[in-house]
């Protein structure tokens, strides 16, 4: 059984060989009351075990934010302030329902999804299709929605992390805001702030589909501050994920409801990720050893796909070795969507924990 913990939202749903096998089931989080929270996670798992045909093995989900993920102990989460101070909600689940029960990072168990059944096996689908040899392996996940989430997956393998913090870039360095952390301009929030300033109005009332439909000319309003609005988080998510691809190496995939302006935020995004930099002796270099493709344009994603493969020789021999020349990254947006995709991840997550302790 999974869940899918958003502030406002609990999405609860069952999984078995990576294929939802009932109708997701939502009801409201209620994130300031600790016993109508906890209530509410057990009547949304009862009402998922009364729909399957046999009893669960495990329960795995996501929770937003930093916690004791291990020992299923959710802490300080600014969107669920009942929780402040721990609690062992991993523990309460299994004594519940008499499984055991897996927490993790949403960034996290979006990735993972991702990489097992979204966009990892797609473009490496469309790479063999096209002829081409490259494969890919690892994988950035973010998530533009209420907080700038991530996750990391390399070689199929989830990164956790020693303390659980594992692919985190929510707590990077602001671009334009050095002394603060880069959600403050990769958020909802973020948005409707950039859209206040620009437009000189009070922006409080509007959320971002709102501003979305400004920029698309179907709301009254600023439209070009609407538009640059979601070309700044692009940009201010654009640096964030220079530093996580410099480390990882990988495919990017976007997913979250903010991601439905990828058609403002993506330009921006692509742009600041092959920017580049410089030393004292003057010399330049790309901010990113990789090109960038925005694999949702039609002309930059055939290019992607298009690999002229060279050879050189083998020193003291007659024989030829393939040479990739072309170092690439790809972003793409997720086609599972940010819930499908975490519960896919939540399910692998849980099978892999079941198999180390079998």
């Amino acid at each position: 059984m999974t869940l899918d913990a958003g502030g406002t939202n609990f999405m609860f749903s069952a999984m078995q060989g990576c294929r939802e096998i009932i109708s997701p089931l939502c009801l409201p989080a209620a994130p300031d009351d600790l016993e109508c929270c906890l209530a509410t996670l057990v009547e949304g798992f009862l009402a998922v075990e009364r729909q399957l045909p046999k009893l669960p093995v495990a329960i795995s989900f996501a929770f937003p934010g930093p916690a004791d993920y291990a020992h299923g102990i959710i802490g300080d989460l600014p969107n669920f302030p009942v929780f402040r101070g721990g609690v062992a909600l991993g523990p309460y689940l299994e004594g519940q329902f008499g499984i055991p029960t897996f927490i993790n990072n949403d960034g996290n168990l979006f990735a993972y999804g991702e990489a097992i059944e979204g966009a990892l096996p797609a473009v490496n689908r469309a790479l063999r299709e096209a002829g081409c040899s490259r494969q890919y392996h690892n994988l950035l996940g973010i998530t533009l929605g209420t907080g700038f989430g991530a996750g990391v997956v390399v070689d199929r393998h989830l990164l956790t992390g020693d303390n659980g913090c594992g692919g985190d870039v929510w707590l990077m360095r602001n671009k334009r805001y050095p002394e603060m952390i880069a959600e403050e301009s990769v958020s909802i929030r973020a948005v409707r702030r950039m859209y206040g300033e620009r437009s000189q109005t009070d922006a409080s009332h509007l959320s971002p589909k709102d501003i979305f439909d400004i920029a698309e000319g179907t709301k009254a309003g600023d439209r070009p501050a609407a538009i640059q609005a979601f070309a700044e988080l692009g940009e201010m998510a654009g640096d964030a994920i220079i530093r996580a691809l410099n480390i990882v190496d990988g495919l990017v995939v976007i997913g979250g409801g903010v991601a439905g302006a990828a058609k403002y935020i993506l330009p921006g995004m692509t742009a600041e990720m092959r920017r580049t930099v410089t030393t004292f002796a003057g010399d330049t270099f790309p901010c990113l050893q990789m090109e960038v493709f925005d694999l949702t344009d039609e002309q930059q994603r055939d290019e992607f796909l298009t690999e002229k493969e060279t050879t050189v020789s083998i020193p003291h021999s007659d024989k030829q070795a393939t040479y990739l020349r072309r170092k690439k990254t790809g972003i793409t947006l997720s086609s599972l969507g940010a819930s499908k995709a975490i519960a896919i991840g939540a399910y692998a997550f849980a099978l892999n924990e079941l198999n180390k302790q079998s």
